[in-house]
Order: C-alpha cells, then structure tokens, then sequence
C-alpha cells in the first residue's frame, strides 16, 4: 500500500508501487524454477560432426548443353553434333538418378533450334530439362 506525504492529498505520489513487479518477477521465478530441469535432456547423444574439408563426390552432376546464335551444340563445353546429341541423351536416360540437363543458349539464338534440343532430350527420356540465363542488372 502506497501513502502520500502530502498533507492535503491532492496532489500526485512521488513513489511508485512496486508490489505488482514484485509479484510478476515471483511468478516469472517459479516458472523458471520448473522448466530449467525440463530442459536438460535425459538420453545423452552423440551427434556426428560435419566435416567440411572432403565433399561428397557428386555422380550425377547436371549435364550443360550450351547453344551458339549458329546452331552450333556444346556438351560440357565439347562439341557435339545433333546425332551424336541424341545418343548421348539416350545413354543418359538410362542412368539412375537421371542428371538434370541444363541448357545455356546465346541471347540471338533463335527458339526453334533450342526447341529442338528440349524436345529431344524429351524424347529420349530425359525428365528433368531447365535453362541457365543470367540475372537482370
């Protein structure tokens, strides 16, 4: 309970009433109290420790068909004519898990000859076919 020093009592109380903190800080206390002993755990594990020095060798790396303005098809960087492209995409069909193929075409090149390659590689069998492009500036 909080008294005034005034002696008129009209006037506002230099003292603030600290009972309602004191019971919120009590609460918040016993609260603590029980849920710090939930908290430790019981069964005692020992996680793996990730080690980033050796990376995982990644078989099934995605496969880069690049498109010149001319035509012209590159298989990870190597030339390769449209025969051959179809073989090759064959041969990658049959793998499990199938690579993804990546195709990255000039900004010229017409959509016919990119629509050819997508159209082959479904043809074949490929299911997973997505497009490279560099981001807007």
């Amino acid at each position: 309970m909080a008294f005034s020093t005034n002696t008129d009592g009209s006037g506002p109380m230099a003292e603030i009433n600290v009972t309602p903190l004191v019971d919120v800080m009590l609460v918040l206390l016993i609260i603590f109290m029980i849920t710090a002993p939930l908290m430790a755990h019981k069964v005692q594990i020992k996680l793996p420790e990730a080690n980033l020095d050796v990376k995982p060798e990644d078989s099934n790396k995605p496969i880069t068909l690049a498109i010149k303005e001319d035509g012209e098809i590159f298989w990870n960087d190597d030339p390769i004519t449209k025969t051959m492209l179809e073989s090759q995409l064959a041969l990658e069909a049959q793998k499990r898990p199938q690579p993804r193929i990546d195709i990255r075409a000039d900004g010229t090149t017409r959509y016919r000859i990119v629509q050819e390659v997508v159209k082959t590689a479904k043809n074949v069998g490929i299911a997973k076919v997505g497009f490279v492009a560099t981001p807007d500036r």
